[in-house]
């Protein structure tokens, strides 16, 4: 895995509604995934934004900012190469990773 640091981030801590922790990237992830896309789905993760996720995941978010646990989304990329995004429920990491890399 990589350490992914996006020091050129502008938002806002206040529009952020958890912590990610440390960002990792899988190695697979990193070449197969648009830098920018990688970005802006992670600014959606922290914010609320689920993704393409189903109804059950969604809830399980949404029940995870009220009381813990883990934290998934599903997100496709323009050409349409699907990935995820997870948040460990102590949110000490968040990994972008590919289905295949679980």
């Amino acid at each position: 895995m990589i350490a992914f640091n996006d020091s050129a981030d502008s938002s806002p801590p206040g529009h952020l509604l958890f912590p990610p922790g440390q960002i990792l990237i899988t190695p697979n992830a990193l070449t197969q995934l648009p830098p920018s896309e990688v970005l802006q789905a992670l600014k959606r993760h922290l914010s609320g934004d689920w993704g393409d996720c189903c109804l059950e995941d969604r809830q399980s978010n949404d029940q995870a900012l009220e009381s813990g646990g883990r934290i998934f989304s599903v997100y496709h990329t323009a050409d349409l190469l699907k990935f995820w995004i997870i948040t460990e429920a102590d949110h000490t990491l968040t990994t972008v990773l590919l289905p295949e890399d679980y």
